[in-house]
């Protein structure tokens, strides 16, 4: 009976039992032959999420072949497989769900203003578009090839730049200062409309059209606009619509250019502040007479776009040259000096009103205590680049396929911790400006590895596939940037100006050390000993209880030693809702399927600033 069989393959499609649900792998079963005389194997894409299907097909094809098993107890097994599968990851995303709506009624009971209720009316409607968004991606509707192993990840990335300009719109008005408590308005404002647009997007190409979704989507966005009616002047209001219109653009471009490189909501949350950084600098650009605004923002600004601006001029040349030549490599180093001298430098002169290399010169040397952290920096960064050479060794002298553990790459948290703590307590204004460094070299190194420019092209390409995971999926590497953005969008995104004495009251002292927190420690903590001792798993994760008590312990640890080391931290009594800040963010970091290195961190900001 099994000594002739064919191995076919077809698209998914309601057929009764053999329509199983199990997630983006491939399931594989017995139906009688044409004939009826022989049995067919077929394979098949299934949707919905299983994760011990594929070592599961291996025991069950095993089991026909001895004769222990029947064909439809192996479609009946599956299908119960699949069951479980999908109720646990809905149990895990409803977990995810209700630890976001707390982090936005916490923010909601300090700041109880007419932003605060849209931020609620905002998480309510995009929980409902959150299911639609997952079911497009499980049956590949969605209009781009969004990262698989996934949610959509709607609803947390949807609060983050809302409940951001919210905080900081309490916080400058109770430091008395207007301009940047409307700037918090303006960013609270563009971060509902951006999640509103997408939401609009999933509820547009969902069929059929979901009607209930639809009402609650209608009911939040009139609360919405009806708010930026009354409370936004007409400028502000063309500033929101600006940022929306360049979203709009670079969405297209970018996830059609960057297939399977983001979820939904991670490209809402990095799209989204592109966009707004864009849309930040013409804006400046347009205005440098007013003299607003400190040089390292500006250099903040014109660095970001700039590398945005390289990667997406390279990316359409490279469609019409194989950028893998010496020639092609030659042009790209050449055209990379053009674009730096002849347009971001000039761009960061008009600017500055200075001299930019002059100024950064005198900048990273001004001091004495500037010149031991820079040696020091270089040191922690030459023994990054001694862990990778040591890695790429081991795994040619053993194994090709030798791949990097969880705790050899949790050694890069640790050296980033290393990198920013002595920062944050000695010099943050030289911290936030080499982070802008180090942000723009780890995105031109990934350009030369994506384009596979000559002569480090290929090599960088070697030695990173090492440290590659599941989320690695598209064709960009990112979890490094992701790491590095994660610990510097706490500093970078620190209300300064709202800070006369340099420091936040009560648990706000503690907003640059988010990214060490949540991230550096956390994030960390949990994964090792998760990876290593952890027994008890959350229901529908792979992490584990241990893993997010001690990274509770060890976060209420560092901060204790923060407030050793750093004098300029006080916390006024506000160790309750530290204390709660970390627990919820840890439970997330538990429960999210989102990149946890961008996300945690901002979280943790929000409440902290909150």
């Amino acid at each position: 009976m099994f000594g002739s069989m064919s191995v076919g393959s077809f698209p998914a499609q309601s057929n009764g039992d053999a329509d199983l649900e199990t997630g983006g792998k491939r399931c594989v079963w017995l139906e009688p032959g044409a004939d009826g005389s022989r049995s067919v194997m077929r394979e098949r894409q299934c949707r919905g999420a299983s994760h011990y299907l594929k070592e599961g097909i291996a025991v069950v094809w095993k089991g026909i072949l001895n004769g222990q098993l029947s064909t439809v107890g192996v479609l009946r097994s599956c299908k119960l497989e699949a069951r479980w599968a999908g109720i646990m990851l809905n149990k895990a995303v409803l977990v995810e769900s209700l630890l976001v709506f707390t982090v936005v009624l916490s923010v909601h009971a300090v700041v109880w203003d007419r932003f605060s209720w849209c931020a609620v009316a905002l998480a309510v409607q995009a929980f409902y578009v959150q299911f639609k968004w997952d079911r497009l991606l499980q049956l590949g509707g969605a209009v781009f090839q969004f990262r698989g192993a996934a949610n959509s990840g709607l609803l947390p990335a949807s609060m983050v730049i809302p409940l951001l300009g919210v905080v900081m719109k309490e916080r400058c008005r109770a430091a008395g200062i207007v301009y940047f408590e409307r700037f918090g308005v303006v960013v609270a404002s563009t971060g509902m409309l951006l999640a509103l647009f997408l939401s609009i997007l999933a509820v547009g190409i969902t069929k059929p059209v979901p009607t209930n979704t639809c009402i609650v989507t209608g009911i939040a966005g009139s609360i919405i606009i009806y708010t930026m009616k009354h409370s936004l002047t007409v400028s502000e209001v063309i500033e929101v619509l600006e940022v929306l219109l360049i979203f709009v653009y670079l969405s297209m471009i970018l996830l059609y250019l960057l297939p399977r490189c983001f979820t939904p909501g991670e490209a809402l949350l990095v799209l989204g502040g592109v966009s707004f950084v864009l849309n930040q600098l013409i804006k400046r650009s347009l205005n440098v007479i007013e003299g607003r605004g400190d040089p390292i923002d500006f250099f903040l600004l014109v660095a970001v776009v700039g590398v945005v601006l390289l990667g997406l001029f390279f990316t359409v040349l490279f469609i019409f040259l194989d950028s893998g030549t010496w020639i092609s490599s030659m042009f790209f180093h050449m055209m990379t000096a053009v674009l730096g001298l002849g347009v971001i430098m000039p761009w960061l002169y008009r600017l500055i009103q200075r001299n930019p290399l002059f100024w950064l010169l005198q900048f990273l040397f001004q001091t004495q205590t500037r010149l031991y952290l820079l040696v020091y920096w270089t040191f922690l960064a030459a023994s990054a680049c001694g862990v990778v050479f040591y890695q790429n060794a081991k795994r040619s002298s053993e194994s090709k396929k030798h791949q990097a553990s969880t705790i050899t790459r949790k050694y890069f948290h640790f050296i980033v911790v290393a990198t920013y703590v002595p920062g944050l307590i000695y010099d943050r204004q030289l911290l936030y400006v080499a982070a802008v460094l180090c942000l723009a070299v780890f995105i031109f190194l990934e350009y030369v590895r994506y384009f596979r420019i000559k002569p480090f092209g290929q090599t960088l390409r070697h030695l990173l596939s090492l440290f590659l995971d599941e989320r690695d999926s598209g064709p960009l590497i990112l979890t490094h940037i992701y790491l590095l953005l994660g610990m510097s969008l706490p500093v970078w995104l620190f209300p300064r100006s709202c800070a006369p004495k340099g420091t936040l009251p009560g648990a706000g002292a503690l907003v640059p050390y988010s990214g060490v927190l949540a991230v550096g420690v956390g994030d960390t903590i949990a994964s090792v000993f998760g990876s290593t001792m952890g027994e008890i798993k959350w229901p529908g994760t792979k992490k584990t209880f241990e893993g997010t008590m001690t990274a509770i312990f060890a976060q209420i640890i560092a901060v204790a030693l923060i407030l050793i080391f750093d004098s300029s931290v006080n916390l006024n009594s506000s160790y309750a809702w530290i204390l709660a800040s970390v627990s919820l963010v840890s439970l997330l970091e538990a429960y999210t399927t989102q990149i946890d290195n961008l996300l945690l961190p901002l979280y943790l900001q929000i409440m902290l600033m909150a």
